[in-house]
């Protein structure tokens, strides 16, 4: 009897190293694939200015698209917490589509090579950005569920494990295109 005690109180202690490491390495994932979609926040937060610039000359009626641009970008992106930067993302994500309708709206300015570039580049982002929000949210769903299943969710409380949010795509994205012909 007294075996069965303590090979039940080792087994315990197995098993609690091993859920706690389990949440560990869940969370590690999760960190690093913000990190990734970080690079790419950060990638699209220093390249938008660029475009700014070269988009100024050519429209000289789109004041309010760029007031807008500068007050989104007026804080340091180091010193955002990752939910202001999840915030400033979506903010980012109007800020690109109204880059693009001003674009359509200047014929000159698409023929600039510039600025050619400059949307290839952020294109090319924008696509980035799509496969790590997809990683980050799928590394956080899996510790989000790990977080809340039983027995789990007792151990996860014990080790003050907290669960983490989701990338969201902003209201804006979410509503119905309008083509106008």
């Amino acid at each position: 009897m007294k075996y069965l005690i303590i090979l039940i109180v080792v087994l315990l202690i197995v098993f609690l190293i091993w859920t706690f490491n389990s949440f560990i390495k869940s969370e590690n994932r999760v960190k690093e694939a913000f990190a990734t979609l970080d690079v790419y926040l950060k990638k699209r937060w220093e390249l938008i200015p660029n475009l700014v610039n070269t988009i100024k000359g050519y429209s000289f009626y789109e004041k309010t698209t760029f007031e807008t641009i500068i007050a989104n970008r007026s804080k340091n992106y180091d010193s955002l917490s990752n939910n202001e930067k999840n915030d400033h993302d979506n903010e980012l994500e109007q800020t690109v589509s109204n880059l693009i309708a001003i674009k359509e709206a200047y014929p000159e300015l698409k023929a600039n090579e510039s600025f050619q570039k400059l949307m290839k580049e952020l294109v090319s982002i924008e696509d980035e950005l799509v496969n790590a929000r997809k990683y980050y949210n799928a590394t956080v769903r899996i510790l989000n569920n790990k977080l809340m299943t039983f027995p789990n969710n007792l151990f996860a409380k014990l080790f003050r494990f907290k669960t983490y949010p989701m990338f969201n795509a902003s209201s804006e994205e979410k509503s119905n295109v309008e083509v106008n012909l």
